[in-house]
C-alpha cells in the first residue's frame, strides 16, 4: 500500500494513492473540449501561474482562497500544478476532501504532462 504524505505549516495529510481520484490528460482535454462545467484549477503561486497555464484555469494558491473563488463543495473540481513529481495538486487535493469537497480529482501529470502533448497553454511565457 503506497501513501503520500504532504505538510505544510500546521497540516499534515496522509493519503493512500490508491483512493486519489485521477483524471488523465486525455480525459482532461475531453472535458475541456466539450466545454464540461468544472473548475480547473492551478494550485502553484501566482508567478507560476502567470508564467504558464492550461487555457481556462484559475488560480489558487493558498486554501483560503477556495472560499474567495465560491469553490463549491459538490462541483467538479480538478486540481493541478506542474509536474507528478510536484506535491502542491495532491496537498490540494487532500486538503479539499479533508473539508468536505466530494468531486475533486487531481491532474497529476501537471504541465509537464500537458507541454508534451502540444495541448493549449496560456501566459506570459507561452
Amino acid at each position: 500500500m503506497k501513501w503520500a504524505i504532504f505538510a505544510l505549516k500546521k497540516e499534515t495529510l496522509f493519503i493512500q494513492l490508491s483512493t486519489m481520484n485521477l483524471i488523465t490528460r486525455e480525459e482532461l482535454k475531453t472535458k475541456l473540449d466539450r466545454s464540461d462545467e468544472f473548475k480547473l484549477v492551478m494550485v502553484l503561486g501566482e508567478w507560476h501561474f502567470r508564467a504558464k497555464h492550461i487555457t481556462g484555469s484559475i488560480n489558487i494558491s493558498s486554501p483560503e482562497e477556495t472560499t474567495e473563488f465560491g469553490l463549491k463543495k459538490d462541483e467538479d473540481i480538478i486540481v493541478y500544478c506542474s509536474s507528478e513529481s510536484c506535491p502542491a495538486s495532491g496537498f490540494a487535493y487532500g486538503l479539499m476532501v479533508k473539508n468536505g469537497y466530494t468531486n475533486v480529482r487531481r491532474y497529476a501529470g501537471g504541465i509537464s504532462d500537458w507541454e508534451q502533448a502540444n495541448y493549449p497553454m496560456e501566459g506570459e511565457l507561452v
